[in-house]
């Protein structure tokens, strides 16, 4: 069975609780919950299950390489941009460079894991995948299969 890691989309909209037997967290995402933690006990506890997944050697860190490659997706997905605007780039929303970093470490780190990634973000992996073979699955398709009995 390929393992499985959500993205932080995916952990926030279905209030993720618990998470399966093949599932592998990405450092990136933990990253992104203690950051946005509501308060210290909610930061403990993501800084707990990272440590638990280090532990457990469960725990996707981005290397070197993956830093490389994912600015090089967000650079080709900026030159794609720029050339469909016929050569002028409109400023993107506020933290949207960001934000698709974040997402192009992920998936380009669970693709060397051999981990597929689980994203409500769709749209924004569609794109990171094109440069990047990362195996995608809907957050709604993941969840709604595993309710069935």
């Amino acid at each position: 069975m390929t393992p499985v890691t959500f993205d932080t989309s995916v952990i926030i909209a279905y209030k993720v609780q618990s998470v399966p037997e093949h599932y592998l967290w990405s450092a990136v995402v933990l990253a992104e919950l203690t950051s946005g933690a509501a308060d210290d006990s909610i930061r403990k506890a993501h800084e707990a299950t990272r440590q638990a997944a280090v532990q457990e050697e469960k725990l996707i860190v981005p290397t070197s390489e993956d830093w490389l490659l994912a600015n090089r997706i967000l650079f080709w997905l900026s030159q794609t941009r720029k050339k469909r605007a016929g050569g002028q780039v409109h400023p993107l929303k506020l933290g949207a460079s960001q934000r698709m970093m974040m997402d192009a470490l992920i998936a380009v780190s669970a693709k060397r894991a051999k981990t597929a990634v689980v994203t409500n973000d769709w749209d924004d992996y569609k794109a990171i995948q094109y440069y990047c073979e990362v195996k995608l699955v809907r957050g709604s398709d993941y969840f709604s299969a595993r309710s069935k009995p």
